[in-house]
């Protein structure tokens, strides 16, 4: 994980050269090139510890850990970012299906997908992330 979170001025000067030196292959893949992990391999998927989940690629605050729940579909879930503006919402028409992506709004990165079948007593959202795409910070 990142010390810190970067800067919107700082990911503006990133090449991708530059992200390929910061990030694993699978992050990558991931968050450069709209790529999924298999379910059920990323270490977020059964994890409970309690933190904050952060961008892998920018450090930047994402979810709570209280808002994660376990969804089945294998994949670290949410019902809700941290704050409104953690994430952007994109249209995604890829392998023809109609979904929402979402995206890190501080770096662009991708991350996965939101879905309107989450806990109805919450949100009703359901946030599919792809583990190599975040980073948990335990709390102290």
């Amino acid at each position: 994980m990142q010390d810190s979170q970067l800067t919107k001025e700082e990911i503006a000067q990133l090449t991708e050269a530059d992200w390929r030196e910061r990030l694993t292959d699978s992050e990558y893949f991931v968050l450069r090139e709209k790529g999924t992990e298999r379910p059920f391999t990323g270490i977020h998927n059964d994890m409970s510890e309690q933190g904050i989940y952060r961008c892998k690629g920018c450090g930047a605050k994402l979810f709570d850990s209280n808002n994660k729940f376990d969804a089945g579909c294998g994949w670290p879930s949410f019902d809700a970012t941290i704050e409104e503006s953690a994430i952007d919402e994109h249209l995604d028409t890829s392998h023809g299906m109609r979904r929402v992506e979402v995206t890190c709004s501080n770096c662009g990165g991708h991350l996965g997908h939101v879905f309107p079948d989450g806990p109805r007593e919450t949100t009703g959202l359901r946030y599919c992330i792809n583990s190599v795409a975040i980073d948990l910070e335990p709390k102290a």
